[in-house]
């Protein structure tokens, strides 16, 4: 018999401004009125900030168990929801890849911080590379995640004619998509996150943590949003690329991820001070799968010592 739910048509209670984050000390959950629309964050520590944006189809807490490691090593950790996703409002424009990095820097430069160490991951990945590309002076460090950059290797690998994956031209078709999938979300989206993490309890944390965001109102809909501006996404990197990125770089994917020669020929095309590490014993959702493992490297790598161009 199949317990996961199919819909309840019912939003996730919105967390008020200010209050404490369940389950973990020290951090609070925030909104921002920002580049016109209202983003909600969860931000804890103390030391030079570090901002996570996640990918799809999850919310900021796909870093819940990274992010209490990362404080204790001296970090603001500033992790958003990416707009239309989590508590962030649902837009209907505003979804390139430059825009919704615009979100995210706003916030920063509301809290006072003038360079941040900057991870993303999925289509955070490419939300953090249009950051990075667009203000390198802002950005110290950057670890670019399983994913794909576009107009740098995406644009390749998002066609199925090639062998590419099919899910990205399915998902930018909007309209389609979204009444494709309604009264079906957990049927599509639920077997994705199983494959995506190693956890055994990666099917419950899904419908429990990620899956209601999802199966609310115009919850499916935002997430297909970010995929409709990728084509445009890659054209405008392309346009804007100058020169490969200076700061010191770091290639991450799962060991079980998608292969990191894919993310990783996408970064070498933009960036010349790049290493790359695979995630033991991880999936696609390795800060999921592997916390105490991403946690160290990610301090190492991120370390105030560590001067720009430190091996």
């Amino acid at each position: 018999m199949n317990t996961h739910p199919t819909t309840n048509g019912m939003e996730p209670a919105a967390p008020q401004a200010d209050s404490p984050v369940k389950g973990l000390n020290g951090f609070t959950h925030r909104y921002a009125d920002v580049n016109g629309t209202r983003i909600h964050y969860v931000m804890g520590g103390k030391g030079p900030a570090l901002v996570l944006v996640h990918g799809y189809p999850y919310t900021w807490a796909s870093w819940r168990k990274l992010m209490p490691l990362l404080a204790v090593a001296g970090f603001t950790v500033i992790a958003p929801d990416l707009r239309g996703l989590g508590d962030s409002d649902k837009t209907e424009t505003g979804y390139s890849k430059v825009n919704v990095a615009e979100d995210v820097r706003q916030i920063v430069q509301s809290l006072g911080f003038d360079t941040i160490n900057l991870v993303g991951t999925d289509i955070g990945t490419m939300v953090a590379y249009a950051y990075a590309s667009r203000h390198p002076d802002e950005v110290r460090r950057l670890i670019l995640a399983e994913s794909l950059i576009p107009g740098f290797g995406l644009d390749e690998l998002m066609n199925p004619a090639t062998g590419g994956y099919w899910h990205f031209g399915f998902h930018a078709q909007v309209d389609v998509a979204e009444m494709l999938t309604a009264g079906k979300e957990v049927a599509y989206l639920l077997p994705w996150m199983k494959w995506a993490s190693t956890s055994k309890d990666a099917a419950d944390v899904a419908v429990n943590l990620f899956l209601p965001y999802y199966l609310a109102p115009g919850g499916m809909r935002a997430g297909f949003k970010h995929y409709e501006t990728m084509v445009e996404d890659g054209r405008e990197n392309r346009a804007a690329f100058c020169s490969k990125l200076k700061m010191p770089v770091l290639v991450l994917n799962g060991d079980q991820g998608i292969p990191q020669a894919q993310t990783l020929g996408c970064v070498l095309q933009v960036a010349e001070n790049v290493e790359a590490e695979l995630v033991p014993q991880s999936g696609h959702t390795f800060a999921e799968d592997n916390p105490a493992w991403v946690g160290e490297r990610l301090a190492r790598f991120f370390a105030p010592s560590r001067q720009p161009m430190d091996e």
